[in-house]
């Protein structure tokens, strides 16, 4: 039988394996994130191996992501900045999950020039993707977002990563639309996600903790929808984080899932700064898919 490899993004939210049989992508499995683990990460993944192992030798899994947090399979290191493809390459953690030896790549550590830490994991094999897809990406000096739970805001520099910082906005978003009282019940009202995400940019300029409650009272007194009121909060989240952290010119490089990407797009256009995407599935892919590479290399 053909060996198999398998490559893997294991996030905070969700897990997502493909398989590749000479080099071709042949199956996809997906999984829950480490949040939902519970301390039992390697049943996770072995219970996910086993019907690919039925069919096929697995030579190896390389995992990036949160598969090297303590909630995961083990403790990976991380590699501060800046760092270049190589380095992060050089330093994976291993261990064997159901006999099967699997790789976990390192994530990156950076400290602000007030010394203030910063820490991703999984974020750093999307950027070194990026630059294999896009080869001009390795030469200059670059600014990336990855958007997420906790959004990333690369600085590449001739296809190192020099710093980066981190916006906990997915998060952010996720406890106020689903704990809080300011988006309400889902019943009546007028005003589509898209029109609130509009008025949320419009004062994502302002103090966040004044504009925040637009959300609430433009349900009771101007009738709005819980999916405007959602819409809202998303728009001045992101608009705050954009005026926090986007260049004032330049092109910012975009790396995510289409619909998180066309609103993070949305939001550079309105402070008039251009971006450009890249899909995150196929930038993770091509990053990991350069651990194949070394590994054929040593």
């Amino acid at each position: 039988m053909t060996a198999t490899q398998v490559l893997g993004d294991w996030g905070g939210t969700n897990l997502r394996l493909w398989r590749l049989r000479g080099g071709t992508i042949t199956d996809r499995i997906d999984g829950p994130g480490t949040t939902a683990l519970a301390g039992n990460a390697a049943q996770v993944l072995e219970e996910r191996l086993t019907s690919w192992a039925a069919q096929g030798l697995i030579e190896r899994v390389t995992l990036c992501g949160m598969a090297g947090s303590p909630a995961g399979l083990l403790l990976a290191p991380y590699v501060p900045c800046p760092c270049t493809v190589a380095q992060w390459l050089a330093a994976p953690a291993t261990v064997k999950v159901a006999g099967i030896n699997v790789d976990v790549l390192p994530g990156l550590s950076h400290r602000s020039d007030a010394s203030v830490p910063d820490v991703m994991r999984g974020e750093e094999a999307q950027v070194f993707g990026a630059t294999a897809l896009e080869p001009s990406l390795g030469q200059g000096s670059h600014v990336i977002v990855l958007p997420g739970t906790h959004s990333k805001w690369v600085t590449l520099d001739d296809g190192a990563i020099r710093r980066f910082s981190t916006a906990p906005t997915g998060e952010v978003f996720a406890l106020l639309a689903g704990k809080s009282s300011l988006t309400g019940s889902n019943e009546g009202g007028t005003g589509s996600f898209e029109e609130g995400y509009a008025r949320g940019l419009e004062r994502a300029g302002e103090p966040m903790p004044g504009a925040l409650f637009e959300a609430r009272a433009a349900r009771l007194m101007d009738g709005r929808s819980q999916a405007w009121s959602r819409g809202y909060l998303s728009g001045l989240l992101i608009g705050a984080e954009v005026a926090q952290f986007a260049p004032g010119t330049g092109t910012v490089v975009v790396i995510g899932a289409p619909a998180l990407a066309t609103l993070y797009s949305g939001a550079l256009q309105s402070r008039g700064i251009a971006s450009r995407t890249i899909d995150g599935d196929a930038a993770v892919l091509a990053g990991l898919t350069q651990s194949l590479q070394q590994q054929d290399r040593t």
